[in-house]
């Protein structure tokens, strides 16, 4: 697609339209050069806030930061200085060098918030960013605060795809579906991770956002993947010692409710880890339920009196 017709691109005015509004919401687009061949793109509070906490929101496999948290940034930088990086691969964010395992997605993402001054923070990681956010909560204890992880497989093992767990067969098959290179794939992808999936998806559309958004780093990406299966075994799992909150949909099939069970037995007592299973909800939560996926996030971060076992109704969010 030459540069006059991304004028029209759907996908291309959504990334314009996102930018505004994360600017909108006292953000500014930075990079930083980590000097070892790797450069991260994040955005930052224009104005630092000393009284305010500091709050770390990384996205899952996809487009870029800005598509997985643009529903919820106006609503954090009231109480947080928000801090979104794009992972390396995703976005402007790059690297030489030949390290794909979330340890190293984690120091990445540590050296460019040490890069600006943040020493504290609490973390929320979505899917794939959940696994960076899990890594950085052990890799780093003195720093991370408290974490959040979303819908995040970080208890799964390599003998999970030849037991059966998974809805895909192999990490190849897994590959295909996330990284989608066709309107077919994409639809696959809608159906697979969301509850009720969106049926009215236009294939000019598809594959606008193919072009966009699903070209690039496609091979490195295949790579992030690979990393997350390979030689996966749970006593290898560090525990954390933080309070951490685990959202999930209740109807995941991309990590299925299983692995947040697993998680929470994992760190045991040590972590104060709560559970949340989101009802009516498969994995996409945070496209599928945005409200229930922020009042927990604003139980657990924002409001420290208030329990989430209050929300618990027939509709919404069930606390175990």
């Amino acid at each position: 697609m030459g540069s006059s017709s991304r004028c029209f691109s759907f996908t291309t005015w959504s990334d314009r339209w996102f930018r505004h509004s994360f600017s909108k919401s006292g953000l500014k687009s930075t990079t930083t050069d980590l000097g070892d061949g790797t450069v991260m793109h994040c955005w930052v509070p224009k104005t630092l806030k000393k009284h305010k906490p500091t709050l770390i929101l990384i996205h899952g496999i996809g487009a870029n930061a800005m598509w997985q948290w643009n529903r919820f940034i106006s609503q954090f930088t009231r109480h947080f200085n928000v801090y979104v990086p794009d992972l390396v691969f995703f976005g402007d964010s790059t690297t030489t060098r030949p390290e794909r395992s979330e340890q190293f997605q984690a120091k990445c993402v540590m050296g460019l918030l040490e890069g600006h001054g943040v020493s504290r923070m609490s973390v929320v990681g979505l899917s794939y960013g959940g696994f960076v956010a899990y890594s950085m909560a052990a890799m780093f204890p003195e720093k991370v605060v408290k974490l959040v992880v979303c819908c995040a497989g970080v208890c799964m093992e390599d003998k999970d795809m030849d037991d059966g767990l998974f809805q895909v067969k192999s990490v190849d098959e897994a590959v295909s579906v996330l990284l989608p290179q066709t309107p077919e794939m994409i639809k696959e992808l809608v159906n697979l991770t969301f509850f009720k999936p969106i049926r009215t998806l236009p294939n000019w559309f598809l594959n606008d956002f193919i072009e966009v958004m699903c070209i690039e780093h496609r091979q490195e990406k295949k790579e992030l993947i690979q990393a997350l299966h390979k030689d996966r075994n749970l006593s290898n799992l560090p525990k954390i010692t933080q309070p951490m909150l685990i959202i999930w949909g209740e109807h995941d099939r991309v990590f299925p409710l299983e692995l947040a069970h697993r998680l929470k037995r994992h760190v045991g007592e040590k972590a104060e880890a709560e559970l949340v299973v989101i009802e009516n909800a498969g994995h996409a939560i945070n496209a599928e339920k945005p409200k229930e996926l922020y009042k927990n996030l604003k139980s657990f971060l924002i409001d420290p009196f208030t329990t989430s076992k209050q929300e618990n109704h027939s509709n919404g969010p069930k606390v175990e």
